[in-house]
């Protein structure tokens, strides 16, 4: 298993089960100089065999064909990929910084297309493989409290959406997992949303997801009836709402 974004809460939480469940090798992929002291040893712990750390930007484009195609090879054969990087940014600068409202949607949104291009066509030669990838509620309907992000997911749940259909019968699958308000390190000091949920109980839900060959999976599965109700919200009581 391959977590590009090897710090992220929720891609560790979800390597975490599938050591649990008898994965034993794993790669991790992080940012430069990041430390995955303590992510290889909770992998460890839970029964993982193999733990290798490999330095991944996400920013970098021109890098990920090199480093994404020698995961895969001397992984081989891979069989998930979860794609867990990203930023929540700032959005009140966003509003008045026009390069800040781009490295939001360049991590969020342009990152993924690149990587997940590169993927699809790795995973396509190698023959089978699954792919997560994590969108957002923000996505489904964009807020005015947090619009630049909301759109780079938006973008991103289309993108992903496209590209699930183009692997049909390729023998690879993808699947997004769309979690509303998660509590944890990206929006500590933020008041939760309603139906708030945690980096493990997002976890949870992907592996069951996983294991039952889903392609989308709501977090927490409420939140499905929730924003097919609030699609029909009038714009002016919208545009009120909060994060």
């Amino acid at each position: 298993m391959v977590v590009l974004g090897g710090r992220s809460e929720i891609g560790l939480a979800v390597a975490t089960r599938l050591a649990r469940e008898g994965h034993r090798e794993f790669v991790l992929a992080a940012r430069p100089g990041a430390d995955l002291t303590a992510a290889e040893r909770t992998l460890r712990e839970a029964g993982a065999t193999t733990v290798t750390r490999v330095e991944f930007d996400a920013d970098d484009l021109g890098g990920h064909g090199e480093v994404l195609g020698r995961i895969v090879r001397e992984a081989a054969p891979v069989d998930v990929v979860v794609t867990a990087f990203g930023i929540l940014g700032d959005q009140a600068r966003a509003e008045r910084d026009a390069g800040h409202a781009v490295r939001i949607v360049h991590t969020d949104y342009t990152a993924h297309v690149s990587v997940l291009t590169h993927l699809a066509g790795l995973l396509r030669a190698q023959g089978h493989g699954r792919l997560v990838v994590f969108s957002s509620v923000a996505g489904i309907r964009v807020r005015r409290a947090n619009y630049v992000y909301g759109s780079a997911k938006a973008g991103l749940d289309g993108f992903a959406s496209g590209l699930a259909d183009a692997l049909h019968g390729s023998g690879v699958r993808l699947l997004l997992v769309r979690p509303g308000f998660v509590v944890g390190r990206m929006t500590e000091g933020m008041s939760p949303a309603p139906f708030a949920s945690t980096p493990g109980q997002v976890a949870d839900a992907t592996v069951a997801a996983l294991r039952r060959g889903r392609q989308v999976v709501w977090v927490p599965p409420v939140l499905r009836f929730v924003f097919a109700a609030l699609r029909l919200l009038p714009r002016p009581l919208w545009r009120r709402l909060p994060r």
